[in-house]
């Protein structure tokens, strides 16, 4: 029913930006779950969850910075308790394929009593777009620790309307939806999909482990230097290199092509150097 609010968290996010503008147009009542909102919801400060979930019949989740993060799954877990007191029927959390440590937060979400979906998504194609990687596009060379792997890059546009669908309809009550691009692409040769859609030339170069720690270090500190290096190595090894059909169970429709990804990124301007 469209009068019941959804509150989604994460709603500045790649993926919550998305779901709320289409919960919005499509004429659902929207309650957005970040730091800065007019009900405030931040996962440092348990006090606002109560809040923002009162009065909500379902709740997108998607937490930041990363499920592998220390504390996360406490706080998932917590989550699902303040959610079933404050009446929330149910819950669609974002996880990340190949995760040890997302999986553990899927358990939770599954055994909490709940009605859940969990939307388990490959590495996302925006990361190049409006990511940490948009730079090094526009500079020419993106640098990962993914040696010669193909991975199934995941369109965000089609994990948001994947993630809709959960919040709206009932009939997705229970589902694992493992999204993933209809194919399996180096890096390598998703840069040159790039350079060719965004006519800038793109390469691609291997480092290691160590290197990207050592980049990540002078960014970001010594915790996300540590944790998002252990998931690179955990999800970069090549296990997640093969294809699964979770777009079209859940829509009805083909996952989104990297190529129409990157032509739809390339219109929008996001690969144009600044004058």
């Amino acid at each position: 029913m469209k009068d019941q609010k959804i509150l989604v968290i994460g709603s500045t996010g790649k993926t919550g930006s998305r779901i709320a503008a289409s919960l919005k147009q499509e004429g659902y009542a929207v309650r957005e779950g970040s730091r800065n909102a007019a009900l405030p919801f931040d996962w440092e400060q348990p006090e606002t969850w109560g809040p923002a979930l009162e009065g909500v019949s379902s709740a997108y989740v998607s937490y930041f910075p990363d499920l592998a993060f220390p504390g996360a799954a406490e706080k998932i877990e917590a989550l699902t308790r303040v959610a079933k007191a404050a009446g929330v029927r149910k819950l669609v959390l974002l996880s990340g394929r190949g995760e040890a440590h997302a999986v553990a937060c899927e358990e939770i979400v599954r055994h909490s009593g709940l009605a859940f979906t969990l939307v388990r998504a490959a590495w996302f194609a925006q990361n190049f777009s409006e990511g940490y990687l948009q730079a090094p596009v526009l500079d020419g060379v993106v640098a990962l620790p993914a040696g010669d792997i193909r991975e199934p890059i995941a369109d965000v546009d089609d994990i948001a309307e994947v993630a809709v669908a959960a919040l709206t309809d009932a009939r997705h009550d229970g589902e694992l939806y493992e999204i993933t691009g209809p194919r399996l692409l180096s890096f390598a040769e998703a840069a040159a999909e790039i350079s060719r859609a965004a006519g800038i030339p793109v390469r691609y170069q291997p480092i290691t482990l160590e290197q990207f720690h050592d980049g990540m270090l002078e960014i970001a500190g010594p915790l996300v230097a540590d944790v998002f290096t252990e998931i690179c190595r955990e999800t970069l090894d090549g296990h997640n290199a093969y294809l699964t059909d979770g777009v079209q169970r859940a829509l009805g429709r083909p996952a989104t092509d990297f190529a129409e990804f990157c032509r739809r990124a390339a219109a929008s301007g996001a690969w144009k150097q600044a004058a």
